[in-house]
């Protein structure tokens, strides 16, 4: 099986597994999926990637990508039936990735960033909560009335900021995020990709996704 579908090594909560399996199931393509236990990555993992972070997909003609926004252009270049790239908006999703990330990381493991309390490291990551806000009080989803790469790009990271602190977060007054959020989470595009997988030994069940 693993000779004719891609290979996806993934880990179920890991936001950028999240995107990349959001955009294999919207594009309709069927892979391998191996669940990864981050504490025993599978050395089948280590020897197509060295980082062995995940995603990283195995195509069958031997190509392996190791960053889910590349996982992501591909899927979509093979089918793109809602037209996510042409909405995209790729200088928010590089702020997602770069900024906010960085300050998500620091809220969700305060404690491992003493420097500042964990107040200041919301605060920093609510500025682009902040942007996405003005943006869905103008249309439904980032790029307009339609939901596209950026959305997918996107809603896994601020599924994590929001699970740091719910309470907080419900009572912030980023309600057009907050629904936003509420409506990926009650989709059948997140119902598919958070579906349990065993993790991924050599002697394992080859598991399809999706």
């Amino acid at each position: 099986m693993s000779a004719t579908l891609p290979i996806l090594y993934s880990f179920r909560r890991c936001p950028y597994a999240m995107r990349a399996r959001l955009a294999l199931a919207y594009s309709g393509i069927r892979t391998e999926l191996r669940e990864v236990a981050l504490k025993n990555k599978p050395p089948e993992l280590l020897a197509l990637s060295p980082k062995a972070t995940v995603p990283v997909l195995h195509l069958p003609d031997g190509i392996v990508l190791e960053e889910s926004l590349d996982i992501m252009h591909w899927a979509l270049g093979q089918q793109d039936p809602a037209h996510w790239l042409r909405l995209a908006d790729p200088a928010l999703i590089a702020q997602n990735d770069g900024e906010f990330k960085y300050f998500l990381d620091r809220y969700k493991y305060a404690d491992r960033y003493p420097d500042y309390p964990l107040a200041y490291y919301r605060q920093q990551g609510s500025k682009f909560l902040a942007i996405l806000n003005g943006r869905l009080q103008q249309h439904a989803q980032l790029s307009g009335a339609d939901f596209s790469l950026t959305d997918a790009a996107i809603l896994p990271f601020v599924r994590q900021f929001a699970a740091v602190d719910p309470h907080w977060f419900q009572h912030s007054g980023y309600t057009a995020v907050q629904q936003w959020l509420d409506n990926f989470l009650a989709s059948e595009h997140f119902n598919t990709i958070m579906r349990k997988y065993p993790d991924w030994t050599a002697a394992s069940e080859p598991q399809l996704f999706p």
